[in-house]
């Protein structure tokens, strides 16, 4: 007998909404994008991103039901982020999940968003442990370890800034409009690695990151140039810019996978769509042939609810349940949640 499992995802500024087929296929998958709602602040606005949820929920999970043809007594569990995130927008989707799964008496299912991210690769493919996950987004950049299912152990981390969070703040020294970063990748393949920004590779064997020297770097070059009258082609800045943040987030990844002896190297998050990384991490790994290297369409690479139903899959496999005080937790450790 067949499992769905429906998903529900308000982490930041995408309220989505997805139902699961036995923890790989996806049966409907909507998302209501609020970047044109942002785009003139240059950001997410907290305030704003909840407000929308609230008002997108309801047609949201309308949507998702009418496409997989389905109702709630079809469902077998919900599942939904309840961390890291926005608190304002968290809480949200963890109230709409409460509501629905009490009201029809469904188990609820408490997601970490990142966990989320590493599973949307399963979606495409079944996992082989050990595995090792490169997570990299607006506000995370981390490697993750993975023995089994559910099991998620830390062995590097970013120090200061996330790679997403670098290109965007790059992206503004350079006015480019929000999101920043595909406009980046785009400008990156037009431009040339002429200048020689540095790369962070911290202590030896060390596989944390640090990306705020980058950023720094790239913000000074263009306000020197701009004081001497000189002028520094975007394209180009981009290009030398893309081109340190995939060599250190490649090599890292490669020495991390050689080390523990992993079977798999998945890539996650939203930074998983740049074209710069796929190239060059596809070039790195091809000559691995006992490591395989997974990256999620990139319908998937973004916040989705398919994501944290196929995570959700696992918890609810596994007997995961979330009592009726589920909460919103803005800082909700992917170790901690691992292990209760």
């Amino acid at each position: 007998m067949s499992e769905y499992i429906l998903g529900i995802e308000t982490s930041c500024d995408e309220t989505a909404a997805a139902i699961i087929k036995d923890g790989k296929e996806i049966i409907s998958n909507v998302v209501a994008s609020q970047i044109e709602s942002h785009k003139r602040f240059g950001g997410v606005v907290p305030e704003i991103a909840s407000r929308h949820h609230v008002e997108q929920m309801t047609m949201v999970l309308e949507e998702t039901f009418h496409q997989a043809g389905l109702e709630m007594k079809d469902i077998d569990a919900v599942a939904v982020t309840e961390g890291p995130g926005l608190v304002g927008a968290l809480l949200v989707g963890v109230n709409a999940a409460k509501g629905l799964a009490y009201a029809h008496q469904k188990p609820l299912i408490g997601v970490h968003h990142i966990a989320g991210h590493i599973y949307a690769n399963r979606l495409e493919k079944e996992f082989s442990f050990p595995l090792l996950a490169l997570v990299v987004s607006g506000g995370h950049t981390e490697l993750i370890l993975m023995k089994e299912h559910g099991a998620f152990e830390i062995i590097g981390e970013t120090r200061d800034d996330a790679a997403g969070e670098a290109y965007d703040k790059v992206a503004r020294t350079l006015n480019l409009a929000y999101p920043g970063g595909p406009k980046i990748d785009q400008l990156a393949h037009e431009g040339k690695t002429s200048i020689d920004f540095p790369r962070a590779w911290l202590e030896e064997c060390s596989f944390d990151f640090s990306f705020s020297g980058l950023k720094s770097a790239v913000i000074n070059t263009l306000h020197n140039a701009n004081q001497k009258g000189e002028t520094i082609k975007q394209e180009d800045v981009a290009a030398s810019f893309q081109a340190s943040v995939v060599d250190v987030l490649t090599e890292k990844t490669y020495q991390a996978a050689r080390q523990y002896g992993v079977k798999q190297v998945i890539v996650a998050g939203g930074v998983a769509a740049n074209k710069g990384l796929r190239s060059v991490m596809q070039t790195k790994f091809q000559s691995e042939k006992e490591m395989e290297l997974l990256f999620p369409p990139l319908s998937l690479c973004t916040d989705n609810a398919a994501m944290i139903a196929a995570a959700g899959s696992i918890a609810f496999q596994q007997g995961h349940r979330a009592s009726w005080d589920l909460n919103a937790n803005p800082s909700l450790s992917i170790e901690k949640y691992a292990t209760r």
